[in-house]
């Protein structure tokens, strides 16, 4: 037995100390009782009262009492009631107490290891995510959150906001209106860098794309139509669409040299090319300059070209119209053709009220972005060709992006049909692509390349071997050669080949 107190009764189990003899004790409780019984008849409903409550708050603090045992906590030593209880009370838990958590289900152990196909030293600085299009699981993950150069897969971004901001059924316009000048024209780019100084008919890069003949034949009948009008002798090229710089200062000279990129402005020929019919092909420095002097020969006796801008409110004389946005998506895709993703960034700008100089496309392909809710923090956007070194994305960014994409969300479905296919389609069925024994990946992956002096990269769609939908990126950056493509294919074959059974170790 324990040695608590009682506040009335003193110590429990000891006789209570007394200065009086033992023999008086009998006589003083006598006493006691009485006058106990007689205060109790005179009080008898106040005392039950009493009773009532204090019985209560002894129920209430066995319950307290019990209830902190139940939780863990430790147990209260035994007071007077513990020591005189004849039966054992049922416990009870106190309300509101949390219920213990359900114990979480182990996570799956996946054994398919790409660790030699990672380490190739091909691969220099390798970032790299992939993540189950159907779960969401991120499988594998080397730097998948940093911000890096993206070099041609930053077109994915770019045809995205694109698609969202223009639609897929956007075109833009090239427009003739009467001069200021007596006899004079003004040809107005919007931006077009499809149209074509060749003969209605005949097929250049760009499928769909406008021609200069058709644009100056309606010209020249709207313009043989009023009598009023004096001998057509001079054109003004209205480029003012596109502002600020040409060339974006980070990129190098030698693309245009090499026949990759050409100057962005809102009026030019066949992007500018040598020739109209192949994708890679020298381009000038003055391709306004060149425009002007196509369409001056198409609409013939003009005597002077100069710049200038178009009068407000002037009569428009004829008009021509780009292919639309999705076909330009395609192709900015399937064979990576700057100039066109570039076209699409500097519309995106301008529709979104961002501006229309290489500055303004930051601003305008993010909030292009922003509607399908995936976090864009750490994105930097310095052109829509991913011709910069200064383009940042993170390449769990693109993993996220392409799981909506292969769900074709919105209009995302006109970029998973751009896309090239390995061994099959575009820029990943060159004889230098999933070759070997990564051909076992053909027409599995789905994915767009990337390539420029200090990088290769790779992002998209792998249908894997097991039935599993991958979606991936994959970055190799720094001291990079051109065998670093087949290093890159090897390891999304490998991905291919362990499909969800991907081990991130």
């Amino acid at each position: 037995m324990t040695d608590e107190t009682d506040a009335a009764a003193g110590p429990i189990g000891r006789p209570e100390p007394s200065s009086n003899p033992p023999a008086a004790a009998p006589t003083r409780r006598a006493e006691l009782l009485a006058r106990i019984g007689a205060f109790a008849r005179k009080r008898r409903l106040p005392l039950l009262i009493t009773a009532a409550v204090l019985a209560l708050a002894l129920l209430g603090i066995g319950a307290v009492v019990t209830g902190a045992a139940l939780a863990g906590g430790p147990e209260p030593e035994a007071g007077p009631a513990a020591s005189t209880a004849t039966s054992t009370p049922t416990p009870s838990i106190a309300p509101g107490r949390p219920s213990p958590a359900a114990v979480a289900a182990p996570s799956r152990i996946r054994t398919c290891s790409v660790a030699d196909r990672a380490a190739d030293g091909r691969l220099a600085a390798l970032q790299a995510h992939v993540v189950n299009a159907a779960t969401g699981e991120v499988l594998y993950d080397r730097g998948g959150a940093t911000p890096s150069r993206t070099a041609s897969v930053m077109k994915v971004l770019t045809a995205a906001a694109a698609l969202q901001v223009l639609g897929p059924d956007h075109r833009a316009t090239t427009t003739v209106v009467k001069g200021a000048e007596p006899g004079s024209v003004v040809l107005v780019g919007g931006g077009d860098v499809t149209l074509s100084r060749t003969p209605s008919g005949t097929e250049t890069v760009y499928p769909g794309a406008a021609h200069l003949d058709e644009l100056a034949a309606q010209v020249r009948a709207a313009w043989d139509a009023d009598p009023a009008n004096p001998p057509l002798t001079r054109l003004v090229l209205d480029s003012s669409f596109f502002a600020g710089d040409e060339w974006e200062p980070s990129w190098d000279p030698i693309e245009r040299e090499l026949g990759y990129m050409s100057n962005i402005t809102a009026l030019m020929v066949d992007g500018d090319r040598d020739d109209p019919a192949a994708n890679t092909s020298w381009r000038s420095t003055d391709p306004i300059g060149r425009a002007g002097d196509a369409f001056a020969g198409e609409l013939g006796g003009i005597a002077v070209i100069e710049r200038g801008t178009a009068p407000a409110g002037a009569a428009q004389l004829g008009q021509v119209s780009s292919p639309t946005v999705a076909q330009l998506v395609d192709k900015a895709l399937v064979v990576s053709d700057n100039t066109v993703a570039e076209m699409l960034a500097r519309l995106v700008a301008i529709e979104t009220g961002s501006g229309n100089t290489f500055g303004a496309i930051n601003a305008g392909v993010l909030e292009g972005l922003g509607p399908y809710g995936i976090d864009t923090t750490g994105i930097t956007v310095v052109d829509g060709s991913g011709l910069s070194d200064g383009n940042a994305v993170p390449p769990a960014y693109l993993t996220s992006l392409f799981i909506k994409i292969n769900a074709r969300e919105a209009h995302l479905g006109v970029i998973m049909d751009g896309l090239p296919v390995s061994g099959q389609r575009g820029s990943l069925s060159y004889s230098d692509r999933f070759a070997g024994d990564n051909a076992v990946a053909d027409g599995a992956v789905f994915a767009k390349t990337g390539w420029i002096e200090t990088g290769y990269t790779l992002a998209g769609v792998i249908r894997a071997q097991d039935g599993a939908t991958l979606t991936f990126a994959i970055y190799a950056l720094g001291d990079v050669s051109d065998d670093t493509k087949q290093a890159i294919d090897t390891l999304t074959t490998g991905f291919f080949l362990c499909g969800d059974n991907l081990s991130n170790g």
